[in-house]
């Protein structure tokens, strides 16, 4: 199986045009995906649900960390974003901050317990905090309304100086997570190409040697939990704020499940980019498949299967693998064309 390591990084004007790319299809989804026979609400859940997965990445297929308990802060970024509204002030800026910093500080306390533990305990650990967080929003009926979860949390404007944006339209919610999304790309692709981001790829090919190199690995793996953290709570913050709720639900084992199957079927362990096509895969599927059977889930989950027995690289590296191959026949052909001539 192909690494990250394996791939050779790509130029930074080659990158950025990759994201240049990917905002000019953003600006246009609310056009086209009508035309496919998607609707307009799909792509604000998909770019939410890509920064979850592009900063669950950072962790996962970059410093190989398996944490599987990470729906809990998402949930804890759409908790903050709620009770910040009902109990502080109806605001946007607030509300993200109060989402990102909660996540944050929830990260900061279950990576201090966590980052000095290897392997299938540190993957444990990460399950039993996960399902602590999941237990207390159940209970904690007063402030997180328990089972049924915060209910009318307001969509509040957009606020610029001397501009005020409604965001109460599916549409103009939709553009304020298209840039958000992009912002969220930009820094994690410099993270993740910085020397920061090779401290992390060094520790998962081989920890010891990391350390044994001068670095305090556990320091880069609470750093890479806390950062993970965060974007899985501005993501929170955006999604309770389409749903206008936030519950339980999005705290479970079963969420945290589906971004750890969302990056591997995408190859995010092999690419910075397969999150983004583990995202696109999962949510057309639903919708998709959902739409000839109710028993969609069980196809996804036998794609997984297969996915990882067959083609453990995901869609990001079978891709590259493919470009691969067609450079090397082109190339063979245009030797065997110069022979000729």
């Amino acid at each position: 199986m192909i690494s990250l390591s394996d791939i050779p990084s790509r130029s930074p004007a080659q990158s950025y045009g990759a994201i240049v790319l990917m905002a000019l299809t953003l600006a246009a989804a609310p056009w086209w995906l009508p035309m496919v026979g998607l609707y307009q609400y799909l792509g604000i859940e998909i770019a939410i649900w890509m920064i979850f997965a592009l900063g669950f990445n950072l962790l996962f297929g970059y410093a190989g960390l398996h944490s599987f308990g990470h729906g809990a802060y998402l949930g804890i970024g759409a908790y903050a974003f709620g009770l910040f509204q009902q109990n502080v002030a109806v605001s946007l800026w607030g509300g993200l901050a109060a989402g990102i910093l909660a996540a944050g500080l929830a990260g900061l306390v279950v990576g201090a317990f966590i980052s000095h533990r290897r392997g299938i305990y540190y993957a444990l650990l990460t399950i039993a905090f996960g399902q602590v967080f999941w237990f207390t929003s159940m209970k904690l009926y007063a402030i997180t309304g328990g089972e049924d979860g915060l209910l009318g949390i307001p969509r509040p404007p957009l606020t610029l100086p001397g501009l005020e944006f409604d965001l109460r339209p599916n549409v103009a919610l939709f553009y304020l997570v298209a840039v958000l999304l992009v912002a969220s790309v930009l820094l994690l692709w410099r993270l993740a190409n910085s020397p920061f981001g090779r401290v992390l790829q060094a520790i998962r090919q081989n920890e010891t040697r990391a350390r044994f190199a001068g670095y305090e690995v556990w320091r880069f793996k609470l750093a890479a939990f806390v950062i993970s953290a965060m974007f899985a709570g501005l993501a929170g913050g955006l999604f309770s704020m389409a749903q206008q709720s936030a519950y339980p639900d999005v705290m479970s084992l079963h969420q945290s499940g589906l971004i750890v199957m969302m990056v591997l079927v995408g190859g995010g362990l092999v690419s910075f980019w397969g999150p983004v096509l583990g995202v696109i895969l999962y949510f057309v599927a639903r919708d998709v498949l959902g739409g000839y059977t109710e028993t969609w889930l069980l196809w996804y989950g036998l794609m997984f299967m297969a996915m990882v027995m067959l083609r453990p690289e995901g869609l990001a590296g079978m891709v590259h693998l493919g470009w691969k191959r067609l450079r090397g026949t082109r190339g063979l052909a245009s030797a065997l064309a110069a022979e000729k001539a």
